[in-house]
């Protein structure tokens, strides 16, 4: 699963939205265990959520791209005065909101708002890459909370992916 050529393919699918401030602004935004960034989950997310739908000939693309946004919510919870419960619940609109700027499609839309099925009862997703995204979500936050990361080699694959850093190339033209 972690392996070169499937890894460049993931990157060709979410390169341009890694390089969008406030997808990388994710990484300031500690998740889970603490010692995780919301960035560094999302991408976690996004990878094996393509991998998986790619082995199963599903919209690898749709399921990386939103399987990356799903968390984009953008806001320091322990600044909030919104209990757990109530995150679980909400987070998935917030980051639909938010990712709405970066241009999705009905399925990306689906796979961000249903990532917390069934918590979130009456939004059941409509696609099987939302189920893929779902449970993969759940078992990465899983993995992270239980301090399994390094573990499954995400940290050391995280840590060999560069985010690409945005270029002044034809700024000043």
């Amino acid at each position: 699963m972690w392996n070169h050529k499937t890894l460049e393919e993931f990157q060709s699918c979410v390169k341009d939205l890694l390089l969008e401030p406030d997808v990388r602004s994710m990484e300031r935004i500690r998740q889970h265990s603490g010692k995780i960034s919301c960035l560094d989950h999302c991408i976690f997310v996004s990878y094996l959520s393509f991998s998986i739908c790619r082995r199963l000939r599903l919209n690898s693309v749709a399921a990386a791209r939103a399987g990356l946004l799903h968390d984009l919510y953008l806001c320091d919870w322990n600044s909030l005065s919104v209990g757990r419960w109530r995150r679980l619940l909400i987070h998935p609109q917030m980051a639909l909101e938010n990712a709405e700027a970066h241009g999705l499609s009905d399925l990306e839309r689906d796979i961000i708002l249903k990532h917390m099925w069934p918590l979130t009862l009456r939004r059941v997703p409509r696609h099987r890459e939302s189920f893929v995204v779902n449970l993969v979500d759940t078992l990465c936050a899983s993995i992270e909370m239980l301090h399994l990361y390094r573990a499954f080699g995400a940290w050391r694959w995280l840590s060999s992916l560069s985010v690409p850093q945005p270029t002044l190339e034809g700024a000043f033209d």
